[in-house]
């Protein structure tokens, strides 16, 4: 490509590039404008609609109902203020909006956006004023319709108000007086709507219409809630305390204390507070009135479970005043007896001070019960506390008087198991001095040529245990942890004994019949050379080898010998 060519293709990519820039900016000026010629145009319309013809209709409809001054006034003010709206704050936006459409065309964007904003909030402002004008001459225009329909609505619900009380008035007698001087309060002021209704006296009528609606309200109240409030106040709860009242009364004549109930006091602020609410039931105030009474009544509904407690309690009381009684004089009559021989018990079995302490501890715990329970019933005699507490106390008191039995209880074991301990001792060693006889019996019983060494010193050993056991048991205090001690290991010793002399005469029995039955082999030599050691070491008291070689030797013989061994000897 030549130097020529290159520099036209620059020239030529420059020109596009700036005919494309100049189009985007176009493009974008074009559209800005636009968009600055539309809000311009949404500010001409909103100027517009500020001046409605609805104010100017409903002032006209206000001028033919100016009665009086009041609203001679009324009127006057709602016309100046349209006249300043439409007079000077309108011509002001127009002014406004004429300055922007110079910016507009003189394309001064940064100015124009500052001075449509301001535009925007000044239009919002007026409009604002005019819809607020607008609202307060509709409440004169309208309220005549207005306030018929709610009238008509308020005279409906009267009449449903007049019928129930005529139907039921039984029900409202105790009342009467107050319900129908608002009947005649009402009455008036129907008749005062009317009569400011035909003077054009339309602030005075809302007054009006909103003072009959509050009455009305507040009679449908006493309808629904009045013979509630007079059926609790003057029957249920009066009845009720009447009830309470005689309960009181026999129960407190068959030894109840019922003081900490404060029943008089509650019931004498319970009348105070039911004469508060007929006080303002009177004044037709029912405010809290039924929550108040039914709070009451429950209070004293609960009183009957107060004094069930009180019976269920009192039962209670009685049944463990008489079991624990019982219960303390019988575990006093152990504990004594066995704190008199307790000096015998440890000279004879060996027991510290120590060993014997929970006697004296159980001997304070019981007198500490009898004490608390002495307490107790005399609260109850002179009427000083209430079953509910009494019962509460007795049944602690039980509890502690169980734990102090199972003390004893286990104190009881413990020294009875001394005196069973030392009895199976002495058993015991009739047992073992039994089987050490079997044991020498064993031996005896069998010519062995020689006794082994072992069974002699084993012997010695478990005669040595017995006369410990001996020893012990005629020491006084027996100590029956050494006494235990020494039964165990001379058992241990004895039946050592027992099984070794066992051992021995199974053996050398074993021993014996081998070499007899080899005798018929000695033809071998190997035979005769084999049975002559074992009888060599029988006669030593070897019994254990002279098996060992009479077995090798008939093997040779005979195989698996032992095996038949066994079953002959079996």
């Amino acid at each position: 490509m030549s130097r020529t060519t290159f520099i036209l293709l620059g020239i030529t990519y420059y020109i596009v590039t700036i005919i494309v820039i100049i189009v985007v900016l176009n493009w974008i000026n074009k559209k800005e404008r636009k968009k600055y010629s539309e809000m311009i145009a949404n500010l001409e319309r909103e100027k517009n609609l500020i001046i409605s013809a609805s104010i100017l209709s409903e002032l006209n409809k206000v001028e033919p109902l100016v009665a009086n001054s009041d609203s001679k006034d009324l009127y006057e003010n709602w016309q100046r203020r349209f006249k300043e709206i439409k007079d000077v704050e309108v011509p002001k936006i127009t002014d406004a909006l004429l300055e922007i459409e110079e910016l507009y065309n003189d394309k001064n964007y940064k100015e124009l956006r500052k001075h449509i904003a301001d535009a925007e909030i000044e239009i919002w402002y007026v409009k604002t004023k005019a819809n607020f004008l607008l609202d307060e001459i509709r409440s004169i225009t309208l309220s005549e319709e207005r306030n018929r329909d709610t009238i008509t609505k308020l005279k409906s619900s009267y009449r449903e108000i007049l019928n129930r009380y005529h139907t039921h008035q039984e029900e409202y007698k105790l009342i009467s007086s107050p319900i129908e001087l608002q009947f005649e309060n009402v009455d008036k002021l129907f008749s005062a709507f009317e009569i400011s209704m035909d003077k054009n006296a339309y602030q005075e009528v809302g007054k009006i219409v909103k003072a009959i609606d509050d009455i009305i309200g507040n009679l449908k109240v006493v309808m629904e809630e009045a013979p509630s409030i007079i059926l609790m106040g003057k029957k249920l709860i009066p009845n009720k305390i009447s009830s309470i009242l005689k309960t009181k009364e026999r129960m407190e004549k068959d030894g109840f204390n019922l003081e900490y109930l404060n029943i008089d006091y509650n019931i004498a602020e319970a009348n105070k507070k039911i004469a508060d609410v007929f006080q303002r039931l009177n004044m037709l105030n029912l405010e809290d009135s039924i929550f108040e009474l039914k709070t009451i009544l429950d209070f004293f509904e609960s009183s009957d479970n107060d004094f069930d407690k009180e019976r269920i309690a009192k039962k209670i009381y009685e049944d463990y005043a008489r079991t624990i009684l019982i219960k303390v004089t019988k575990l006093n009559k152990i504990n004594n007896d066995l704190y008199k021989k307790m000096d015998d018990i440890k000279y004879s079995y060996d027991l510290t001070s120590e060993d014997v302490a929970v006697i004296g501890e159980i001997a304070s715990e019981l007198v500490a019960i009898h004490d608390k329970y002495d307490e107790i019933v005399e609260l109850q005699r002179s009427k000083k506390s209430y079953y509910a507490k009494l019962g509460k106390d007795m049944e602690n008191l039980n509890v502690r008087l169980t734990k102090t039995e199972e003390k004893l209880d286990r104190a009881l074991r413990t020294i009875g198991s001394l005196k069973e301990d030392e009895l199976r001792a002495r058993e015991q060693l009739d047992e073992i001095k039994e089987i050490l006889k079997k044991a020498e019996s064993q031996i005896h019983g069998f010519k062995l040529p020689v006794v082994p060494e072992n069974y002699f010193v084993e012997l010695a050993e478990a005669s040595e245990g017995i006369e410990e056991i001996i020893k012990v048991l005629e020491n006084t205090p027996i100590s029956i942890k050494e006494l235990n001690t020494r039964v165990d290991t001379a058992r241990d010793l004895v039946f050592k004994v027992y099984n070794t002399s066992k051992e021995i005469v199974k053996t050398a029995k074993m021993a014996e019949m081998a070499i007899v039955y080899g005798n018929r082999y000695r033809v071998n030599k190997e035979v005769d050379l084999g049975l002559a050691k074992a009888e060599n070491a029988f006669y030593k008291g070897n019994f254990k080898n002279a098996l060992e070689n009479a077995i090798v030797a008939i093997n040779i013989i005979e195989p698996d010998i032992h095996k038949r061994l066994m079953e002959e000897y079996q």
